[in-house]
């Protein structure tokens, strides 16, 4: 006992798959590895819907509750769990780990999220990262005389796309949008219930994303990486177009089109899978007790 209670909620990528069933083996339980709490996935990925969870060392249905998503989950147990520790032991320092399964594949979000950003980047790729390096430079983020680092050749312009490939690929982007907005929510919501215990200034709270955005999804995005793994060919566009109104829900499994992650990863290189940096330089923000 080192004095702090520690939890883990959310993505564990470290325990093997074929080590999730009732039976164990226990050995490479997050429980066994320091935590004394864990409730989430052993997996790189997650149905955002009907998630594959695991209690401690033990599967576990997801709640039964009506328009059930899994970040919202996470975040009440974390909550409770912060409840909890702050009643049992106030005396004791926590430490909680929470490893939202977004964005990762499969990108899933409720759908009022989605439509949030409905229309919000028919700009496409081209014109959103000058957009969003503009915005950096603004914010002091980058160097005002950076400048964006080439287009890959094998990446299309958005102007020579087709209007079906144009619409297909915004709604991508907008189920992206909506997925990582719907994640930020209740990772504020965790924020909140500090702020309302008057933890939250005696608290240091660190951000921190394990890899640059994503190309997983191939030069046409897909509604279905499952099949897109398996046959390792790009998704057909009008295949997509058919499915355009089940992306971001349970019916799909997608992912978005090279030139989104390379947009995500504004003013760098590619995406995740190249050492360049725009698959290594991850966001990390700190706030801590004195620092503003």
């Amino acid at each position: 006992d080192n004095g702090y209670d520690t939890a883990f909620f959310g993505k564990n990528h470290n325990t093997p798959v074929w080590e999730n069933g009732p039976m164990g083996p226990f050995d490479h339980c997050t429980t066994d590895k320091g935590f004394d709490y864990f409730y989430g996935f052993n997996a790189p990925y997650a149905d955002q819907f009907h998630p594959d969870l695991i209690e401690n060392c033990n599967p576990v249905r997801p709640p039964d509750q009506p328009g059930y998503i899994l970040d919202r989950d996470l975040s009440d147990h974390l909550i409770h769990w912060l409840r909890v520790q702050h009643t049992v032991r106030p005396d004791h320092p926590f430490f909680a780990y929470y490893a939202s399964g977004a964005t990762h594949s499969p990108h899933m979000a409720p759908r009022d999220w989605i439509e949030r950003f409905k229309g919000r980047f028919d700009q496409g790729w081209d014109r959103l990262r000058e957009e969003t390096l503009a915005r950096q430079k603004a914010a002091g983020i980058v160097p005002a005389n950076t400048v964006l680092t080439p287009r890959p050749p094998e990446l299309p312009a958005w102007d020579s796309l087709s209007p079906e490939m144009k619409r297909v690929y915004a709604r991508m982007m907008e189920v992206y949008a909506g997925f990582i907005a719907h994640a930020d929510h209740h990772i504020g919501r965790v924020l909140d219930h500090l702020e309302a215990t008057g933890d939250l200034d005696n608290t240091v709270v660190v951000f921190v994303s394990d890899n640059g955005t994503s190309g997983e999804g191939g030069p046409n995005g897909t509604y279905n990486q499952l099949g897109h793994y398996i046959s390792d060919k790009p998704d057909d566009i009008a295949d997509e177009l058919a499915h355009i109104d089940d992306l971001g829900g349970f019916r799909s499994s997608g992912h978005y089109p090279w030139g989104w992650a390379l947009a995500g990863n504004t003013p760098f290189q590619r995406w995740k899978r190249y050492t360049f940096e725009g698959g290594v330089r991850d966001p990390f923000i700190l706030t801590a007790p004195g620092i503003t």
